[in-house]
Formats: C-alpha cells, sequence, structure tokens
C-alpha cells in the first residue's frame, strides 16, 4: 500500500496535497480505494461550488458500497476531475495521481494542521 510523504491525510480516507500556496488537490487514499474496491462511479455534482471542512461534496461507487466523500478542508472548488466520468477506475490504479477528486482554494489554511501525516495515517488504519 502507498503512502506518499508529501500529503496530508483525514481520518475519513481522503488525502490532501497543496499545490501552489492556498490551492489543493483531494481524493481517496490507496487504502481506502483498496477497501471500495473496483470504483464504478464518482458523482460531484457541477452545481458543488465550495466544500465544508466534515462534510460531503459528492459520493464515490464501488461494486462493494457507495460512500461519502468527505472534504478534509474547507475550500472554493476551483475544478472537479471530469476525467473520472469517464474512467472511474483510475481511483483504483492511479488514487494520487490521475484519480484525484476536486481542486480547491483553501478558505482555512490552519485546517491542515488537524491532518495526520503519512505515518499516523498508517498507524491509524492498522
Amino acid at each position: 500500500m502507498n503512502f506518499p510523504e508529501n500529503l496530508k491525510y483525514s481520518k475519513d480516507h481522503e488525502w490532501v496535497k497543496i499545490i501552489d500556496g492556498n490551492t489543493c488537490l483531494i481524493g481517496i487514499t490507496d487504502h481506502a480505494q483498496s477497501e471500495l474496491g473496483d470504483i464504478a462511479y464518482v458523482d460531484i455534482a457541477e452545481s458543488t461550488t465550495s466544500t465544508v471542512c466534515g462534510e460531503s461534496f459528492g459520493t464515490i461507487e464501488a461494486v462493494k458500497a457507495v460512500s461519502d466523500l468527505v472534504s478534509p478542508v474547507t475550500g472554493k472548488i476551483l475544478e472537479i476531475n471530469n476525467a473520472l466520468n469517464d474512467d472511474p477506475s483510475v481511483v483504483n490504479t492511479d488514487p494520487y495521481g490521475a484519480g484525484w477528486m476536486v481542486k480547491i482554494e483553501l478558505s482555512n489554511p490552519s485546517e491542515l494542521d488537524s491532518l495526520l501525516d503519512a505515518a499516523a495515517y498508517q498507524a491509524f488504519i492498522k
């Protein structure tokens, strides 16, 4: 299982990658996609314009279950990864790369302080 050191992790199994200042990508962890099984559908409404820390911003459907995508941070959605509409299985094959869900501009960067580093997330899931 893969746990990139440059990411922050939530206890809801989402990851955050800062890409530029207050802009970040959010996706689900390798552990989460593994537990869900084959991803069949990612649903993030085009009308969704922001995320709130601890609240759902969409759902992910797999063979085993449908799960909420819970935002680890608050912010304005700048982009939704619409490529997942055509090929949601990329979340299984590349969860930390092409399988990202949303790009957001952080409203409260201090929320990152409450997230886990790679070692703490690994300990959490054991």
